[in-house]
């Protein structure tokens, strides 16, 4: 793209989001202008998905080698521990060899694609501003992603805190961590630092833990972190903060009486907030809602015409897929207006990388019952899996939720040891608007964990407990 020729997109962001929006533009023979404040690739590669698995991972090793002592296997006298320099390095590597691979080498061959490094801020619908230069275009995405939030704890500013971003940037592992939330960063980052050797307790100010889950899938975790060790407190309001020498104390309520927490570090996981500070929304007349979301509508447009959003920054599903597909829907939508491109929010699959690991897809039973399904649910213990007892890893549930008269399924909500594999399968079965019998009749390995899916279809209209293996 040559100096002072303008672009037939300026993207502002250079994660997931942002470079999927720009490799679907280039196949559009579209010229792009990327926009970039901090570290390319964005939350994702940096302090996101890839730095907390890569430690997750690390951390199911540790647990897993106590586990393989009890079968007689490892050191006689059970000693353990954790290198953290060498523990620490291996994330870096990691982050680094993926940057580089996905981000760094796919740019430096992608045709038609600049980026500008920079902090870029509206000054009309039209025009942005970065390093002193003014750009205008027709057509803009903002994919900026968010930030943690940090929530108004009287006394917070003077403790040694950390976010779901920090928290995966120590060199070191803290003896001990109170966790402020109950959603999925603190249940992964939790049950992480606990099996790498740090003393965790959880405050979650709702009733229970990830709250936004199904109720059985989520009591199924939560027996497990207790049983784990980690304290898990529920029904708590933080009061205040304070530091006391080498330690944070957290005063709280719970059940209307006071306690409190100490811990050297404290986790503020309380959720994700817009990174639009500075942006100039204002100026573009872009609207947000009351967190400050951008508000899209299913081609992911704005309120002004010529700007479109995808992402975190949407406050949707956060999670890196769904803003992926969000801007292929929104360059779509800008190349080629009667595509009828659209988002489908109910057949996109998340995952929270506990052990074991959540999965979801679809309708949950209570919005499938508000949108009007005659709902028949099943849901069956991960016991009842032949393969379960083969590793070991008995713990959790899964429910299956179908519509009654046709036996389409409607959603699929699991606590299973490799449930982010798993609920792939059930995502391409909403997909295809495949039906329990679709499921129940479709041979899978034996044994295999993804045999529970079949099986909890099976359990629909017979009782599986009476069932020889790989009985039809």
């Amino acid at each position: 793209m040559t100096t002072g020729s303008t672009p037939d997109l300026i993207i502002l962001g250079s994660g997931s989001t942002a470079f999927a929006g720009a490799l679907r533009a280039t196949s559009h023979g579209a010229r792009v202008l990327m926009f970039e404040k901090s570290v390319l690739g964005g939350t994702c590669i940096n302090w996101g998905c890839i730095p907390s698995k890569t430690l997750i991972h690390a951390a199911l090793f540790n647990h897993e080698a106590h586990l393989g002592m009890r079968l007689g296997l490892g050191l006689e006298d059970g000693r353990q521990g954790v290198a953290c320099e060498t523990l620490f390095a291996h994330r870096e590597k990691v982050v680094h060899k993926l940057r580089q691979e996905r981000y760094l080498d796919v740019l430096k061959n992608m045709s038609g694609l600049e980026l500008v490094k920079g902090t870029a801020r509206f000054i009309d619908p039209h025009t942005i501003e970065a390093n002193d230069k003014r750009y205008r275009c027709d057509r803009f995405l903002v994919a900026v992603g968010g930030k943690p939030r940090i929530p108004p704890i009287p006394g917070i500013e003077g403790c040694n805190y950390l976010t779901s971003r920090s928290a995966l940037l120590m060199k070191e592992l803290p003896q001990s961590l109170v966790i402020v939330g109950g959603g999925v960063i603190a249940v992964e980052l939790g049950q992480m630092y606990h099996r790498l050797g740090s003393r965790v307790t959880i405050l979650e100010h709702g009733p229970r833990l990830l709250p936004t889950v199904e109720r059985e899938v989520a009591e199924a975790l939560r027996a497990v972190l207790m049983g784990e060790g980690i304290k898990v407190v529920t029904d708590v309001t933080i009061c205040s903060a304070d530091r006391a020498g080498d330690v944070n104390v957290l005063s709280a309520d719970v059940c209307g009486r006071r306690h409190e927490y100490t811990a050297q570090r404290l986790l503020l996981a309380v959720g994700t907030g817009p990174a639009t500070e500075g942006l100039g929304l204002e100026q573009a007349n872009v609207g947000t809602d009351p967190k400050g979301f951008i508000v899209t509508d299913g081609r992911m447009r704005t309120s002004t015409d010529g700007i479109w959003a995808a992402g975190d920054v949407t406050g949707k599903m956060l999670i890196a897929t769904v803003g992926a597909r969000q801007a292929i829907v929104a360059v779509d939508d800008m190349f080629n207006e009667g595509c009828g491109c659209t988002m489908d929010y109910l057949s996109a699959p998340m995952a929270v990388f506990t052990d074991p690991e959540i999965g979801m897809v679809g309708h949950t039973e209570e919005s499938a019952r508000q949108a009007g399904f005659d709902v028949a649910v099943n849901t069956m213990p991960v016991s009842a899996i032949p393969k379960a007892h083969v590793t070991g890893h008995t713990a959790g549930v899964i429910k299956m939720i179908a519509d009654r008269p046709t036996g389409r399924l409607l959603g699929v909500h699991l606590a299973c040891h490799r449930g982010a594999d798993l609920i792939n399968e059930a995502a391409l079965a909403l997909h295809l608007k495949a039906t329990v019998a679709d499921l129940a009749t479709t041979m899978h390995v034996y044994p295999s964990i993804g045999e529970g899916l079949k099986l909890c279809a099976q359990g629909f209209d017979r009782d599986i407990s009476r069932l020889s293996c790989c009985a039809e």
